[in-house]
């Protein structure tokens, strides 16, 4: 290894927070993605200018080359994740574990209460003392009858029937699938500020701490999207365009995938959102595979067959239908029958339609899942200790 010395020029080393961007910036950013880049660009004083200059220097900014519109650089992306990892683990309540003890990458082992008797092939070091003396000093006394326990002395005979071993919970890889809803309401209460952040968060978790298991985004509105990692921080719910009390739309799905900006946007089509992450957790080899749905309602937007045609038809229904929660619940039992466990998220600030409700206990008793109401604060810490519960099976150590 080289040294090299210079004269020191009196400016200090960066701390770990100078390495990483400002919370302010991140908020501006997560509340207004696309937006807060366009902003930022257009600041005329001077040390808002200095500052996105600095950010530029430091590796968190650059200009596209064709543009010259700002971008996010992969060293921001992941100075966000962190600083949003960190920040959701100070809310989580005391005595949520973080991680998963394990000394090898991927799957492992954790011991839980009570023992079983040793089968052959079980690992000798998992072996419980206690109870296997426990059984062999029972098996003397039946064996000599007339001693009492103080009377028994060495040698005890141990059989292999008095051996046991501890039970464990079994560490399992996970393919984990984030539907975040991008309808029009989720920029109320700053649910989808929140949502993003517990998204990203995410993302830091599992490549720190689980790096065996793959995490997807999915956005679902009048359609459904997939999201990259790199799109998240800046990816935005659907501006509502049409206010009327009743709606009743219905255009081809081919058609309205093509030409997205001809159809209202705002929708929640929750059955879309479901297929595409059903496709996506099918190419995963993982041992668990989870969708985690982050709404605040019930959906709004279906597509079925056509009557006289096989190409599908997107229907955009307000107020909400049967027909559509019909369609969504059998997209949802499709993932459960292909072995994926859904859990719901659902935002509850403003909360009043029994409707809803009723949806969403359907979606979770039909699917054997989970279903979650929490606000829009508690969305972190509810999500994370949910898929860490998830990665923890009961079993035997085999």
């Amino acid at each position: 290894m080289d040294y090299r010395y210079g004269q020191f020029d009196g400016v200090p080393f960066p701390s770990p927070d100078d390495l990483f961007p400002s919370p302010k910036v991140i908020d501006f950013i997560l509340q207004w993605g696309d937006q807060a880049l366009e902003a930022m660009d257009n600041f005329e004083e001077d040390e808002y200018q200095e500052l996105i200059e600095q950010m530029i220097e430091a590796g968190l900014l650059e200009r596209d080359k064709e543009t010259g519109a700002l971008r996010l650089t992969p060293k921001m992306l992941r100075g966000i994740q962190h600083r949003l990892l960190l920040e959701i683990f100070q809310g989580v309540k005391r005595g949520t574990r973080e991680g998963h003890e394990t000394h090898n990458a991927g799957k492992g082992e954790e011991r839980s209460d009570g023992t079983k008797p040793y089968e052959f092939g079980d690992p000798v070091s998992e072996v419980d003392l206690a109870a296997t003396l426990r059984n062999a000093i029972h098996g003397t006394q039946t064996d000599q009858p007339m001693k009492t326990p103080a009377a028994i002395k060495p040698p005890i005979h141990v059989r292999f029937d008095d051996f046991e071993i501890h039970q464990s919970e079994s560490q399992t890889d996970v393919a984990l699938c984030i539907l975040l809803d991008l309808s029009g309401s989720m920029m109320r209460w700053g649910r989808f500020f929140h949502a993003k952040r517990v998204a990203l968060g995410m993302e830091a978790l599992i490549r720190s701490k689980f790096p065996q298991d793959t995490i997807d985004y999915v956005g679902f509105y009048s359609l459904a999207s997939h999201i990259t990692p790199q799109q998240l921080p800046l990816v935005m719910p659907k501006p509502v365009s049409i206010n009327d009390s009743q709606v009743r739309l219905r255009v081809p799905l081919d058609q309205a995938e093509k030409n997205q900006d001809n159809i209202p946007q705002h929708f929640t089509n929750l059955q879309l959102g479901l297929r595409m992450a059903r496709r996506i957790l099918r190419r995963r080899g993982a041992t668990e595979k989870q969708i985690f749905v982050i709404t605040d309602g019930q959906p709004t937007a279906h597509v079925e067959p056509g009557e006289e045609t096989d190409a599908e038809m997107l229907y955009l229904l307000y107020p909400p239908t049967e027909r559509t929660s019909t369609a969504t619940l059998k997209e949802a039992l499709r993932c459960q029958q292909q072995g994926i466990r859904i859990a719901t998220f659902a935002l509850i600030e403003d909360y009043w339609g029994m409707g809803w409700v009723s949806f969403v206990n359907q979606l979770t008793r039909l699917t054997h899942g989970v279903a979650f109401y929490c606000s829009s604060d508690d969305l972190s810490s509810t999500v994370i200790e949910s898929y860490l519960s998830g990665k923890k099976r009961k079993s035997f150590i085999t």
